[in-house]
């Protein structure tokens, strides 16, 4: 009977052993590998909130770097106030967003990029009414793309901070873009000169305001 029970013992460890082999050990390994818990991934949508405000980021530094550069080489009064205008403002829209980051755990860019870093060594080359010409056409274009973009995302932002961001952003944006327009046509002609005299300041609708009223905040959404 002694000779039995040793018996069926040791069959037991023999079919057992390559069970226990595959338990973890007390060391918490494991004769297999295990597979690490997934890291839950961005979605789409919050990728594509993530990209805008980066850009955004971006673009506010170029406008606040771009206006002090021209706020020192413009000829035109109209251009310096309206490259004035460009950093106080997008100071502010700027300070705004890096605390919106901070609040979404986003990293934020430490410059401009290559695209607005060539665009900044351009214009710096420049001078007189050529820079002004040139300065305002960038300013005419960066806007009207801003403001579509800012225009989309108020409706279409998946994370409500972002959108609300947007919308509030946004009619700064539109009054940027509608003096912009009249300070091209009051600053420089067709030819290139200059046309307007220091000291005023083309309004939305086209007449000239002092400076005091250059900086109106309503704007027509």
């Amino acid at each position: 009977m002694r000779k039995v029970f040793i018996y069926g013992t040791a069959v037991l460890a023999l079919v057992t052993a390559p069970v226990l082999a595959q338990q973890p050990t007390a060391g918490g390994g494991s004769s297999q590998p295990t597979k690490a818990p997934s890291q839950a991934q961005p979605s789409k949508d919050a990728l594509a909130d993530r990209a805008f405000v980066t850009e955004a980021a971006m673009g506010g530094m170029a406008e606040v770097e771009l206006g002090q550069l021209a706020s020192g080489k413009a000829e035109s009064g109209t251009v310096k106030q309206f490259a004035q205008r460009m950093v106080t403002d997008h100071g502010k829209v700027n300070d705004e967003l890096k605390t919106l980051a901070q609040n979404k755990n986003i990293s934020l860019p430490a410059d401009t990029g290559a695209k607005h870093k060539a665009t900044k060594d351009r214009l710096a080359k420049l001078s007189g009414a050529a820079f002004d010409k040139a300065y305002m056409q960038e300013m005419l274009a960066d806007h009207r793309k801003d403001v579509g973009e800012f225009q989309k995302q108020s409706r279409t932002a998946k994370d409500p901070d972002v959108k609300a961001w947007a919308a509030k952003t946004l009619p700064t944006l539109e009054e940027h873009l509608q003096l912009a327009q009249a300070a091209s046509r009051g600053a420089v002609g067709t030819s290139g000169t200059k046309t307007d005299s220091p000291g005023t300041t083309p309004a939305p609708g086209g007449s000239t305001s002092s400076p005091g009223n250059a900086t109106g905040s309503s704007s027509p959404r």
